[in-house]
């Protein structure tokens, strides 16, 4: 349960400096236009740190951390979210100080989404398999 709210805890910092860090470069090479460094600050406050507060009071309701299958979700999910952020990362800032992008980061920037999308599947799959159980004392 403790590496799900660091978990959730480090992806609020991560998520908070990379909105600064945003605010800052774009300020920096006076860009006004959308990247895609604009969104990292929603995904990792959204996907990460929200995500994972909820998966916590799930957890704590339906005991999921006793789950193999939790493990698997809990790892693969954070490794798909860091995968996405860091390629979203690299290709926001390509835009933001003019470099030219590569098709290759839009294609790793999309295994990381499968591999995200592989993890909520374990997740719900664990979620799915603890909701169904009969509670202890109900009649």
């Amino acid at each position: 349960m403790k590496k799900i709210y660091y978990a959730a805890h480090t992806y609020m910092i991560v998520g908070v400096i990379s909105g600064l860090f945003y605010r800052e470069l774009t300020k920096w090479y006076d860009v006004t236009g959308d990247t895609q460094l604009g969104v990292v600050h929603t995904h990792l406050l959204a996907l990460g740190m929200l995500f994972h507060l909820i998966v916590l009071a799930l957890a704590k309701v339906f005991t999921l951390s006793t789950s193999t299958l939790f493990g698997w979700f809990f790892w693969v999910y954070n490794a798909g979210l860091a995968l996405t952020v860091v390629m979203m990362t690299v290709h926001g800032i390509q835009t933001v100080v003019g470099a030219e992008t590569s098709a290759a980061i839009s294609g790793i920037a999309g295994l990381g989404h499968i591999v995200l999308t592989v993890g909520l599947i374990l997740f719900f799959i664990a979620l799915g398999k603890r909701v169904s159980e009969p509670q202890q004392g109900a009649q």
